[in-house]
């Protein structure tokens, strides 16, 4: 192999692919990151056996070629390189020649026939989204998907298909989050697809801001995205996912309008007073008032207020503030609507757009502005 490329090319390749490359393989080849050179293209490629990246670049190939070398130091040397062209080669013990102006440097590899194969796109079924659309259904779905769970079928996000419409879930058990859209597909088809969240959160990275239709294609076992000069996969998540339906109010008895900013600024105030793993707050509802009350023995007390278009009697729920909180920030509307029907049920959260947020209450276990700590305890989407 031997091949010219950019430097700017190419790092801007091993910005995209470099968290592919697993911190701690399952066997030692995966901490490569394999370089091809064909077409008048040099071509990056690393996978963690479950989700896999492949991007390109132009260069100007004087030999086609392939080698996999270690991919952190591969990565650590092109950037530190202050040469604008990068010449890449090969020789026959599989030991690429790395030449930046009078650099050089030579890296021992591997032969391709020991990189593993990426799977092929063959006879998926592809549905089409504007990809500012798919960003943001991946964003407001996966920050309440679980992250190393036992339950293994959490640590992704659900995409169901059904009735021409697109819908995405993500939960963890003590908050969920679901948002629909309609897509040109054929009215009959069906299909449930649980990606794991690495792969959403690469999917989320290569797609740009631009207004471009984007394509998923989609397998019994597999995912594709291609988008510009990457194309990633990933395997999916086998299980059964939870019927989450049951635990989304369908009826509520009251629904509150809340000002975002406002609320946001107010629970990270009293956020401080709790413990982020385990604390919650109160949320006391008063004639056109909301009161929110943050206690912990270690630290003290905080209490906020902001006025609300509540009528009834006073009625109190507590919440971890900080899955509150993020789900403010998935919102853009200036106001969000609170829904709820009692201290014990959940609590849901909407706004303008499709997107609904489920959020379990904490129990409740010692009157409202005691001096000492709540013991809480969430409830469960199982």
């Amino acid at each position: 192999m031997k091949a010219v490329i950019s430097k700017v090319e190419l790092v801007s390749l091993i910005g995209k692919i470099q968290s592919i490359v697993s911190a701690k393989p399952a066997i030692p080849i995966l901490a490569n990151v394999l370089i091809e050179a064909k077409n008048d293209q040099i071509i990056l490629s690393a996978t963690d056996l479950t989700t896999s990246m492949r991007c390109h670049a132009e260069a100007k190939v004087i030999e086609e070629g392939a080698i996999a070398l270690p991919a952190k130091r591969f990565f650590q040397l092109t950037r530190e390189l202050t040469s604008p062209q990068i010449k890449i080669s090969t020789d026959e013990n599989d030991v690429a020649e790395i030449v930046a102006g009078s650099s050089v440097f030579k890296i021992n590899g591997m032969q391709k026939d020991e990189f593993p194969t990426l799977p092929e796109t063959t006879n998926a079924f592809q549905i089409s989204l504007l990809s500012q659309d798919l960003k943001e259904m991946f964003s407001k779905t996966s920050f309440s998907a679980a992250r190393d769970d036992s339950r293994h079928i959490l640590n992704g996000i659900l995409i169901q298909i059904a009735d021409q419409t697109a819908t995405f879930i993500g939960t963890d058990g003590k908050r969920l989050s679901k948002v629909s859209k309609q897509i040109e597909v054929n009215p009959s088809f069906k299909g449930s697809y649980v990606v794991p969240l690495k792969a959403v959160e690469e999917m989320t990275k290569i797609i740009d801001e631009q207004s471009k239709w984007i394509t998923l294609s989609l397998m019994n076992d597999k995912i594709f995205l291609e988008h510009g000069n990457a194309t990633l996969t990933t395997k999916l998540l086998s299980g059964q996912y939870p019927d989450v339906e049951r635990v989304i109010p369908q009826e509520t008895e009251k629904e509150v309008k809340l000002h975002r900013e406002e609320l946001i600024a107010l629970l990270r105030q009293v956020s401080l007073f709790t413990s982020e793993s385990a604390g919650s707050v109160r949320f006391i509802f008063e004639e056109g008032l909301l009161k929110i009350n943050g206690t912990s023995s270690e630290i003290g007390e905080g209490t906020v207020s902001m006025p609300v278009d509540y009528k009834g009697s006073i009625f109190e729920i507590a919440f971890n503030p900080f899955f509150f909180i993020d789900i403010l920030k998935h919102s853009k509307d200036e106001t969000v609507k609170f829904a709820f029907n009692d201290s014990f049920n959940p609590g849901k959260i909407s706004d303008e757009s499709s997107a609904i947020y489920v959020l379990m209450p904490m129990r409740i276990n010692k009157p409202a502005f005691s001096s000492e700590s709540n013991e809480t305890e969430n409830a469960a989407v199982n």
